[in-house]
């Protein structure tokens, strides 16, 4: 079979010939038609991460949506990188069959690979760590990447009544307001009191949750909008480890600030939340931007996404032997 392979920590995967894999006890043999690219994959390939050096030579991709048996489809997961093992970046995955997910009839391969664990995670830290009510007013930050596309779609599905949008580029604010934002806030300044400010402006008063994978300065201005006993949910640190957020807002309101992340999760959490994202992708109600690239594409295609160089998640398609 064809698949992507990682020969060097660091490097781009080549396409290489690889025997197919032999199912062991309790596993499938998926047929994988898409994987995404994502930041996870290039963290882990690059050696230098929180789950240590990977063995080399092995396939990238830490999720994908195939076909099994009868030609069923169904979304994976893998721990490629992370432990041991290959990915879903092959023709062919040998995956536990209780990690697999049965997807709606009529669903979209590449628009559900390109969602996947990003927009699992905007939907859980928006409803299930951050319990988002109908009739509350949500801010999104990072809102033109992939999560915070999600978010936005997400909040208004759960019965948001306002979604407000942040953004750093003027790209990923018109992805955001693609997304269905009603306001889209720039990112462009690390004054923590104008951009309170800015959000203040674009809000329908106070602020009921905040959903940010931004951390930094961002976190810290949206806080100062939030209502007394407001929420905000943080999975990520794409503006800063670190946050200014002062003493006095964090008191004067009882602000809950929430951590969340997908490790969090059961197996049987993440099934379900899978399931809503398919299924709202299928009734045309959730989708984020993305490219679609074919297998030979991936070495151009893994640099692009290192370099930040990419409109949308790029997913790679594979056809099964």
């Amino acid at each position: 079979m064809r698949a992507a392979q990682i020969e060097t920590c660091g490097l781009p995967p080549r396409v290489t010939e690889r025997p197919a894999p032999e199912p062991g006890r309790g596993e499938r043999l998926v047929g994988v038609l898409a994987a995404p690219i994502t930041p996870l994959d290039l963290l882990c390939a690059g050696g230098a991460s929180y789950f240590g050096v990977p063995a080399t030579p092995y396939v990238p991709g830490v999720q994908g949506v195939g076909t099994v048996g009868d030609g069923t489809l169904v979304w994976f997961p893998t721990a490629a990188g992370m432990a041991p093992g290959d990915g879903s970046m092959a023709e062919l995955s040998s995956v536990p069959a209780d990690d697999l997910v049965e997807l709606p009839a009529g669903t979209d391969p590449v628009a559900v690979a390109a969602l996947g664990l990003s927009a699992v995670a905007a939907h859980m830290a928006l409803t299930w760590r951050g319990e988002l009510a109908a009739g509350e007013q949500v801010l999104v930050l990072g809102a033109g990447g992939v999560v915070g596309q999600a978010a936005v779609q997400l909040a208004r599905v759960a019965g948001a009544r306002r979604v407000v949008a942040a953004a750093r580029s003027a790209a990923a604010r018109e992805r955001a307001e693609q997304a269905g934002a009603d306001a889209v806030v720039a990112l462009d300044t690390d004054d923590v009191k104008e951009l309170a400010a800015r959000f203040a402006v674009a809000c329908d008063g106070p602020l009921d949750l905040v959903l940010d994978p931004l951390f930094g300065v961002p976190a810290a201005a949206a806080a100062r909008t939030l209502r007394p006993y407001g929420r905000l949910v943080n999975l990520g640190s794409s503006a800063g480890e670190t946050c200014p957020l002062d003493s006095a807002t964090l008191r004067s309101r009882s602000l809950r600030v929430l951590g969340y992340t997908n490790n969090e999760l059961t197996r049987e959490q993440r099934a379900i939340a899978i399931g809503r994202i398919a299924e709202l992708a299928t009734l045309g109600r959730l989708e984020v931007a993305h490219e679609v690239v074919p297998l030979d594409e991936i070495e151009v295609a893994w640099r692009r996404q290192s370099h930040g160089a990419t409109s949308g998640r790029l997913v790679l398609t594979l056809q099964p032997s």
